[in-house]
């Protein structure tokens, strides 16, 4: 029987007294519990500022901000106007007790109660706010999202331009050389191409790199990795490239652009996957030299890129010069212009530019210099 009475009487003290032991607790530690949480405070804005100012920094730099920690800080700026609120309350509470009015003890008891609960929620939100990172160096715009004027009417590009879209879209061509002499617009036809090639979403992403007579094999891995948002810690002949290498065999389906291959160029020192190291990746490779691509590349289809028929060069020197071309003297000089230029898109485009925008004197002079040099 009197095992049973002990029972009891735990049972209530474990509910009736416990409680009425907490609540006189609040009572009791009012005022350690209101400074405790102001200090908590003070320091999760600490906390914050800092890393604001690692943010600030961050996007000087053009770096992208992680998406956790834009929630962190709107999270804690949320936090910080309720406790500013809260603080606001229990200045006013304590301001009527020094009044002469005697202490709302119910008051006390809530806000003490209440500023426990937030210093808890306090600890909870600085322990989220460790990150590993703050920000990441975002991938350069592809290829694609830049404008092209002038040569994408021409039929004979168009025509060009669906072969090559049509070539990629078969799942046997890995590898697509188009050739053709310096200045016939090449470079113009395959960023045409990763424009249409991004906008059909064929590849998950699109890359390009500018060779050059000389290649430089950091040079090239620096353009591909820019745009891969990759930042190499390595520096070394072999740990470039398998960095690159490595990065690359994670996007699925890729396409990559290299421009103005001169002579062979090795792909392993490169650091890009092919063949059966990367069954998603398709090249477009250019050249002057067709047999550059065909015989040491082992290139599978080979687009042709031809000098512009007189008809095609009038339209692009009409398209590029604009409204200047409709003066009756200028009309004579447009069609030399269209003889002279040989079908090269990018000759036509400089003098028809000095046209717009210099006048009648200085196109002449930009013609004669123009093709002297050409010739």
């Amino acid at each position: 029987m009197e095992e049973i009475v002990v029972t009891i009487a735990a049972e209530v003290a474990e509910y009736v007294v416990a409680p009425i032991g907490r609540s006189f607790g609040y009572l009791f530690n009012y005022r350690n519990n209101i400074d405790d949480l102001r200090q908590q405070v003070e320091k999760l804005g600490d906390a914050r500022a800092r890393l604001e100012q690692s943010v600030d920094e961050a996007i000087r730099n053009g770096d992208e901000i992680e998406a956790d920690v834009d929630k962190w800080l709107l999270r804690v700026s949320g936090f910080m106007e309720e406790a500013g609120n809260f603080f606001e309350v229990e200045k006013k509470a304590n301001q009527s007790c020094f009044n002469g009015s005697c202490p709302n003890l119910k008051s006390q008891y809530q806000l003490s109660r209440e500023a426990k609960k937030r210093a808890r929620v306090v600890a909870e939100i600085q322990g989220d706010g460790k990150f590993e990172r703050v920000s990441y160096r975002a991938p350069l715009p592809g290829i694609g999202s830049a404008h092209f004027k002038g040569h994408e009417a021409l039929e004979s590009r168009m025509t060009t331009l669906d072969e090559i879209m049509e070539a990629l879209r078969d799942t046997h061509v890995n590898i697509i050389r188009v050739w053709g002499m310096a200045g016939v617009g090449k470079t113009t036809l395959i960023k045409q191409v990763a424009k249409q090639a991004e906008e059909e979403k064929l590849f998950d992403k699109v890359l390009m790199a500018y060779i050059s007579s000389t290649p430089e094999l950091k040079k090239i891995q620096g353009e591909l990795a820019d745009m891969l948002g990759l930042k190499f810690e390595e520096e070394s002949e072999m740990g470039r490239p398998a960095r690159l290498c490595e990065r690359l065999k994670k996007v699925k389906k890729i396409l990559i652009i290299l421009d103005d291959i001169w002579t062979e160029l090795d792909l392993e020192k490169v650091g890009i996957p092919f063949g059966d190291d990367h069954k998603g990746c398709k090249m477009v490779l250019t050249s002057r030299n067709k047999h550059v691509l065909s015989n040491e590349m082992g290139t599978q289809k080979d687009f042709p890129v031809e000098h512009l028929q007189e008809e095609e060069a009038l339209i692009l020197f009409k398209k590029m010069a604009g409204d200047s071309i409709e003066e009756p003297d200028l009309q004579s000089i447009a069609i030399d212009v269209a003889k002279e230029g040989a079908g090269f898109p990018i000759a036509i485009v400089i003098v028809a530019n000095a046209l717009k925008n210099k006048g009648l004197s200085i196109c002449l002079a930009t013609t004669k210099e123009v093709y002297s040099n050409k010739h």
